[in-house]
């Protein structure tokens, strides 16, 4: 008698045959992560699953030759793609045969509307191209199991296409309040210099932006720390995803009643994600503001669970309020010491000077 199939993980499985190297592990540097052939889209790639990254998000690697393309792709899961290096561009075709197409250079970001059919292509004849794709396809492969059914599905979503001009890195401004002002657009042409909103609730002069692109689930936000600043700790559900975009610096991380702090020191290039209700906290070691993105699901148009609607609604709130994050005079102490070791060690004057005395 054969054994029982119970407690499968149907993603897992998937990972698995596709043939390509499957890396877990707390972060990664995904500039220099190993990749193999994948023939499912002709090109090199690798799955990069971070210790946070919960229940319904996957991330992968592509690695795109000179002069070369993907095979073309489609499929039932939605999908965030950053470029981490290189030049390059994306064709896509959607409901009722419409055509659209964008270039792309280091620190692009865009969404591929679902089940749109697309392909990239690196664009120069010589140096090979790396992008970052984050997607749901964990929760759909653990929910329908059937790969016909997601990769090889005919149905049409016209309503996820969007505005002609959210490919050509326009896109509309929708204000809310700070911290979830929203820019929706499919394409960001670089998010190294795209126009942040202040943020004053999360700490330092800080700043940032809310992305809803191709009428996704995926939440996508940026944020920015000026020279010598560090944000405020807070806490959420598992999940995001974060890709530091320009500067470099680190990352803390515990959990409350913990002795000692995790520390992720990263840089252009790399990929962590805090562990579900895992305090976490942000500082910039850079000459330059430090900026990054983060990428989720459920984001603030559809937050699809209940934690995440509690997110959007606490995540600059104080503990003491209710909400999820710690105020710098609730801090630990030796975080801000441990920072200005980390500042003295580069040359670099701290900035916070109206929130710590000297």
């Amino acid at each position: 008698m054969s054994e029982p199939r119970i407690l499968v993980d149907s993603y897992f499985e998937w990972a698995q045959n596709e043939g390509i190297p499957v890396n877990e592990g707390f972060g990664f540097d995904l500039l220099h992560m190993d990749v193999k052939p994948w023939s499912r889209l002709g090109v090199n790639g690798a799955i990069a699953l971070v210790a946070g990254r919960g229940d319904f998000l996957d991330t992968y690697v592509l690695e795109i030759p000179g002069g070369g393309s993907t095979e073309p792709q489609r499929h039932l899961f939605e999908e965030v793609i950053y470029v981490l290096d290189g030049y390059g561009s994306t064709a896509i075709q959607g409901p009722g045969n419409s055509h659209h197409s964008f270039e792309w250079g280091p620190k692009s970001l865009f969404a591929i509307p679902l089940n749109a059919s697309y392909r990239h292509f690196n664009t120069s004849g010589s140096k090979a191209v790396r992008l970052a794709s984050v997607t749901n396809l964990p929760m759909v492969m653990k929910m329908f199991r059937n790969h016909e059914f997601i990769f090889q599905n005919s149905f049409e979503f016209a309503e996820r296409i969007g505005d002609p001009k959210f490919f050509e890195g326009e896109g509309d401004f929708i204000p809310v309040r700070p911290g979830r002002n929203m820019w929706e657009t499919n394409f960001v042409p670089d998010l190294s210099v795209f126009e942040l909103r202040q943020w004053k609730e999360r700490g330092a002069g800080g700043s940032s932006m809310m992305f809803a692109m191709a009428d996704e689930t995926m939440h996508v936000h940026c944020s920015e720390m000026p020279v010598g600043t560090y944000k405020k700790a807070h806490r959420h559900g598992a999940d995001f995803h974060i890709f530091p975009v320009s500067g470099n610096g680190y990352s803390l991380f515990w959990y409350e009643g913990d002795e000692d702090f995790v520390r992720f020191d990263w840089k252009h290039g790399s990929l962590y994600a805090p562990a579900d209700l895992q305090f976490h906290q942000h500082f910039n070691t850079s000459r330059e503001p430090a900026r990054y993105l983060a990428i989720a699901f459920g984001g603030l148009r559809y937050p699809f669970s209940e934690d995440k609607r509690k997110q959007y609604l606490q995540m600059d709130v104080s503990l003491k309020d209710g909400g999820r994050q710690v105020e710098y005079e609730d801090q630990d102490p030796r975080i801000h010491r441990l920072y200005i070791e980390a500042l003295r060690e580069m040359g670099i004057e701290p900035n916070m000077s109206e929130i710590f005395a000297p």
